[in-house]
């Protein structure tokens, strides 16, 4: 028998590493009836359980379109029990996107400071239908004691913080905010039109904003001649 929500939430530690922390994020998304999580904060990936719930976010952020975007009333979660259905009309870039990798569903809670939504918790489901009542309020209560232990091992310096730390969360976007200045200073442009430069270039490639903001900042490394 599979763990419960919150057998799981007893298990979060502080200190695990990037592993861990991503079979724990597993283990939780199947306890919810979900194929895989993803938790934003302050529009930091911070945590993922596989790689179409990071990719997921990365084409939230990269599009400015996905239903984690403009949820700022903390008691309001979204379900999206048939993410095809919007493909003509809500999200018209974000939905097909998704659908190719295999999702069928969605659905957000807002990661809470208080009464303050932070972040959004999203899951997906790789079949349609909405979720049941007990998955809905189990889902709140990940979101909730997520909120709290994000928060807690923020890492104080950013940009020392590189995958698989213990005792902290990783800030998947950083090498993005890094190339964004990169671009800034290249084409003398300001902070915002370099970013969606960035997230233009990553669309137009198909390849994610990560990756493509490490080819930036690739080039910019000192070559050896020697």
């Amino acid at each position: 028998m599979g763990s419960t929500v919150r057998d799981l939430l007893g298990r979060l530690s502080g200190r695990a590493d990037d592993t861990r922390r991503k079979a724990w994020a597993h283990a939780c998304a199947e306890a919810l009836g979900l194929g895989g999580v993803a938790v934003t904060v302050n529009e930091e990936l911070v945590w993922f359980s596989d790689t179409t719930s990071e990719r997921l976010e990365d084409l939230q952020f990269t599009l400015g379109q996905g239903p984690g975007l403009g949820l700022d009333d903390p008691v309001e979660m979204r379900q999206i029990p048939d993410l095809g259905e919007l493909l003509a009309r809500q999200w018209p870039q974000f939905a097909p996107e998704a659908v190719k990798l295999g999702v069928a569903a969605l659905f957000v809670w807002p990661v809470r400071l208080g009464a303050v939504p932070v972040g959004t918790l999203t899951g997906y489901r790789r079949t349609t239908g909405p979720l049941t009542a007990r998955q809905v309020s189990e889902g709140w209560l990940v979101a909730d004691v997520l909120a709290e232990h994000v928060l807690a091992n923020w890492p104080a310096e950013p940009d020392a913080n590189g995958p698989g730390h213990a005792g902290t969360v990783d800030l998947h976007r950083a090498e993005v905010h890094q190339a964004t200045g990169v671009l800034s200073v290249r084409l003398n442009i300001p902070l915002a039109e370099a970013l969606d430069r960035l997230r233009a270039r990553a669309y137009a490639s198909g390849r994610s904003l990560t990756d493509t903001a490490h080819d930036i900042l690739r080039q910019e490394l000192p070559h050896d001649d020697h």
